[in-house]
């Protein structure tokens, strides 16, 4: 069922659309070095194979997972026997360094255009040299209508589908696999064929929802590289934000992508700290034992106190003072010169201290009212940190005004 054609490519209106940059280069057979960067399943390697029936230059295609060195010079010496040649490497993110540099010299000439796919973030799998040289283009996962159309289109495509089999399928069904292929023609197509070889072997009457059921059993989660680190993203992002709805969904998801907990819990332990901080020091506690719990109990029902802990966070007042504080002095300490410590705040621990001056004048704050005495610290008038207005900062706040108005 793989498209033959631009026309009945589906999916990826947004690179390949009517007017189209990377749709009028196809067709104009005048295409650059490309990088087709997507989830399994939307595409890439389908596009490539247009490409191939739609140019006059030489294509050769290898994939990743097989070719070596001694195959990438083999294209590499054919494609110099031509005026031009197309290489498509599929899977490219698989090439390690050595094999992705053998590329580059013949690149970066001209004498091969490159065409690479890869389910992995580009700018983390190709080397820069490959990449900054490659227009890239990102495939996205597709509808569930447009899943629903291959579908479809295979029922009745009696050339290359299943279309002779002269099968029926109910609309739910349909809905059931175009929603559970999570975007990936390639795992819908297959569920519909699996489907289709049960009901000729079992006589039963059409592809039912239970069917659908039965073939897709779970619903597996695209989950690379670049999902563990965007869902992270969103997370740590859902709880800043204090959306306790999206902080579960995406949680859930991790959970059930198989993410390791206690890395979602080191997340959460940060998050109490940079974003809450002093505006409720309990948020940081509460995290630290939802750590401390996952390490004890494992997993599954370590998810609980993963779940009460971000939730927690979601909702407590927020405060970002304690990070821009540590920010702040640390930039300082980096580009200022260094202050030297007073000598009434110098340790007085050894011998012969007060002989230097160690600690002479230093005033002890607890015989003081309040606890408090104003005197030289040592950052001068260098001022670092602004607690807010919420929660239990906005004491902090008006203790810190009263103090600094000295």
């Amino acid at each position: 069922m793989q498209p033959a054609s631009l026309d009945t490519f589906v999916g990826q209106s947004h690179l390949l659309g009517e007017g189209k940059p990377l749709k009028e280069a196809i067709e104009r057979d005048s295409i650059v070095s490309l990088i087709l960067y997507g989830p399994p399943g939307t595409g890439k390697t389908a596009l490539a194979h247009i490409v191939a029936k739609k140019t006059s230059a030489l294509f050769i295609s290898l994939n990743a997972v097989t070719a070596g060195v001694g195959d990438i010079k083999e294209a590499l010496r054919d494609a110099r026997g031509v005026n031009r040649a197309i290489l498509f490497v599929d899977e490219i993110h698989r090439f390690n360094k050595l094999q992705q540099d053998a590329l580059l010299p013949d690149v970066e000439s001209g004498t091969v255009t490159l065409i690479g796919a890869s389910t992995q973030n580009p700018f983390f799998s190709i080397i820069p040299a490959l990449s900054s040289r490659s227009m890239i283009f990102q495939f996205f996962p597709l509808s569930e209508s447009e899943i629903k159309t291959l579908l479809t289109r295979s029922l009745q495509d009696s050339e290359n589908g299943l279309g002779k089999k002269n099968i029926s399928i109910d609309p739910d069904a349909l809905d059931f696999i175009a929603l559970s292929s999570e975007g990936d023609a390639r795992k819908a197509l297959n569920a519909l064929e699996m489907g289709t070889h049960i009901i000729t072997s079992t006589n039963r009457a059409c592809y039912d929802i239970a069917l659908a059921k039965e073939v897709l059993q779970t619903k597996s989660l695209y989950y690379s590289e670049d999902e563990h680190y965007d869902t992270i993203s969103a997370f740590i992002k859902s709880m800043r934000g204090g959306d306790p709805d999206a902080v579960l969904y995406w949680l859930a998801k991790m959970i059930e992508a198989g993410e390791d907990p206690l890395y979602i819990a080191r997340r959460i332990v940060i998050c109490a700290s940079e974003d809450v901080g002093n505006a409720d020091p309990r948020a940081l506690q509460i995290a630290v034992a939802a750590l401390q719990a996952v390490e004890a109990i494992g997993m599954p029902e370590g998810r609980i106190p993963l779940a009460q802990a971000a939730l927690y966070i979601a909702m407590a007042p927020k405060s970002n003072a304690s990070y821009s504080g540590i920010e702040k002095a640390l930039s300082n300490i980096r580009e200022e010169r260094i202050s030297p410590v007073p000598a009434h705040l110098k340790s007085t621990g050894y011998k012969g201290a007060v002989r230097l001056g160690a600690g002479v004048g230093y005033k002890y704050p607890h015989t003081f009212k309040g606890h408090y005495v104003d005197q030289q610290y040592g950052a001068g008038k260098k001022t670092f940190f602004f607690p807010s207005e919420e929660g239990y900062e906005k004491i902090f706040r008006q203790r810190l005004r009263e103090r600094r108005s000295r």
